[in-house]
């Protein structure tokens, strides 16, 4: 078995509470070195990964995973959840146009970025799962293209006319609503009242709870080095305990609105706020795979197992 050298390890995860101690170095994967560098917007990095394997280590967006892991790229996940949100307040729409979710069938919706940005699948998912909208009487209307160049997305997915903003065109009612678009204008509202409050209600009622970012690896070096996986996840692991520690003790200085959200989670249900590993995400995984084949972002449906490296299970 090929033994890894200890050379650094080029890695790319944003700078947040649970990723703290990872970035200042008082937490390390035992036998390795992670050289961090700054990428800036950080969806950057998920395109220059999945199109080049820029990276030993890298931050990315868990339905641009799962996409890309469908399509063959050289890369494994670990079961390292680093962001996590609700995305009911995701959707803006133009008032003068709908009243209600399920006045979107029929209608144009935009899309900020692909189609398997993983904000847009976990909006269209409430849309589908609690306004009981049927996505495909909808137009996506993108704004961008997808980082896996090989997905073709659904007929119903189509590009914004060249030189069109999509915020303009929502203002303008052209478009009936929009997702992760930002648009000022007295004609556009959340789609969904009260967004923050629904979402911590569907994590109450239906444990819905989604996940955004996750970390991959290169196959090559998980090929080469069965203890990399391992020692990985325990430091990521080790420097998300320390952050809870913090913030069930109240210890945390200049709390962002993340670390709010994390609060609430932990007061709603006692529990970790961000939970890794595979059996504690199963009910959240397996929802955000049936999303997938419903939406055409994946063809099959994968084995939850296979998308994470041995040793992380």
């Amino acid at each position: 078995m090929k033994v890894l050298p200890l050379s650094p390890l080029r890695t790319v995860t944003r700078t947040q509470g649970n990723n703290a101690a990872l970035k200042d170095g008082t937490v390390a994967p035992v036998g390795y070195h992670l050289s961090f560098e700054e990428v800036d917007p950080l969806i950057r990095a998920f395109r220059l990964m999945v199109r080049e394997q820029a990276y030993d280590v890298c931050e990315l967006a868990i339905t641009t995973y799962m996409c890309a892991k469908e399509h063959g790229k050289p890369f494994t996940a670990l079961p390292v959840f680093l962001v996590r949100g609700f995305h009911h307040g995701a959707i803006l729409a133009n008032t003068k146009v709908v009243a209600s979710p399920k006045d979107l069938e029929g209608k144009r919706v935009g899309v900020n970025r692909g189609y398997t940005v993983t904000t847009g699948v976990w909006a269209r998912g409430v849309l589908a799962d609690e306004y009981d909208v049927d996505l495909d009487r909808i137009t996506w209307v993108l704004s961008g293209d997808e980082h896996v160049a090989e997905y073709r997305p659904p007929a119903n997915v189509v590009p914004v006319d060249e030189g069109s903003d999509l915020g303009e065109l929502l203002a303008a009612g052209e478009l009936a609503a929009a997702i992760g678009v930002a648009a000022d204008h007295p004609d556009v509202a959340p789609l969904i009242p009260d967004a923050a409050d629904a979402g911590f209600a569907a994590l109450r009622e239906r444990g819905h709870y989604p996940i955004n970012h996750l970390v991959v690896v290169r196959d090559e070096l998980l090929d080469a080095d069965p203890g990399l996986a391992p020692a990985l996840f325990e430091a990521f692991a080790e420097s998300k305990r320390r952050y809870v520690e913090r913030l069930r003790a109240g210890a945390l200085e200049s709390p962002t609105a993340v670390d709010r959200m994390h609060a609430r989670v932990l007061e709603l249900t006692g529990e970790d706020p961000l939970p890794y590993g595979v059996e504690a995400n199963r009910g959240v995984l397996d929802e955000l795979v049936r999303h997938a084949l419903a939406q055409g972002i994946l063809e099959r449906p994968p084995q939850i197992e296979d998308l994470f490296a041995a040793g992380t299970l």
